[in-house]
C-alpha cells in the first residue's frame, strides 16, 4: 500500500477517535454545563465546540481551491457567548465534522504534495492536515479536562481507567502479536458503548 494511503487512513481513524472521545465526555453532561466557563479567558465546551465547527468550515471548504481562512468566516464571534439546545449544540459540531470527513474522504494521495492557503500562507495539503491533525486534539482535551470537572458523579473513563493499567496491559500481551491501528479496539469499545 502507498505510504500516501496509509497516511491518509490513520488521519481519518485518529480523528474519528478523538471525535468519539470528545462526544463520550459531552455525554456525560447536562446542558447548562456545556456553557459554563470558570473566567473571562476560559472558554466553556459550548465555546470550544462553535469554534472547532467554525475552523473546520473555513479549512476544509474547497479545501484544494480556496484560502482555508473564508471571508465569510466570523472568528471572533465563534468565541462569543451564546445559548442552544445540547442538540442543536451537537448539530453544529456534526456540521463541521462532516466538512472535515467530506473533504478528507474525496482526498486523492497525490493531492497531499499540492499547495494550499492559510491566510495567504502556502504549505502542501499534508502539512494542513498535520496542522488540524494537532489543532483539533488540543481542542478536544480541553473539553475532556473541562468535562471531568463539571460532572457531578462519577467519571465514565474514555480509555484505559484510572488504576487499570495493569490489566489493560495484561490483556493487550495476552493477545498475538497483530498489525492494526492504535485507535481500533478503542474505537470498537467507545462505539459499542
Amino acid at each position: 500500500m502507498e505510504i500516501n494511503n496509509i497516511y491518509l487512513a490513520s488521519v481519518k481513524k485518529q480523528m474519528l477517535y478523538y471525535k468519539t472521545i470528545a462526544e463520550k465526555a459531552i455525554d456525560q453532561l447536562e446542558t447548562e454545563q456545556l456553557f459554563i466557563s470558570v473566567n473571562e479567558d476560559t472558554n466553556s465546551i459550548a465555546t470550544i465546540i462553535k469554534h472547532m465547527s467554525g475552523n473546520m468550515l473555513s479549512r476544509w471548504t474547497d479545501f484544494l481551491t480556496t484560502d482555508g481562512e473564508k471571508e465569510w468566516r466570523m472568528r471572533d464571534a465563534e468565541f462569543m457567548n451564546f445559548n442552544s439546545s445540547k442538540d442543536e449544540l451537537m448539530q453544529l459540531w456534526n456540521i463541521g465534522w462532516d466538512c472535515f470527513f467530506n473533504t478528507l474522504n474525496k482526498l486523492e494521495p497525490h493531492q497531499l504534495t499540492q499547495i494550499i492557503y492559510i491566510r495567504n500562507e502556502g504549505q502542501t495539503a499534508l502539512d494542513a492536515i498535520n496542522r488540524q491533525l494537532a489543532h483539533y486534539p488540543y481542542h478536544i482535551g480541553q473539553i475532556v479536562f473541562y468535562a471531568k470537572m463539571l460532572k457531578q458523579s462519577d467519571w465514565d473513563s474514555l480509555s484505559i481507567p484510572k488504576n487499570k493499567s495493569n490489566e489493560y496491559n495484561a490483556d493487550k500481551f495476552a493477545k498475538d502479536k497483530s498489525v492494526k491501528h492504535f485507535t481500533d479496539d478503542e474505537l470498537n469499545k467507545l462505539q459499542n458503548k
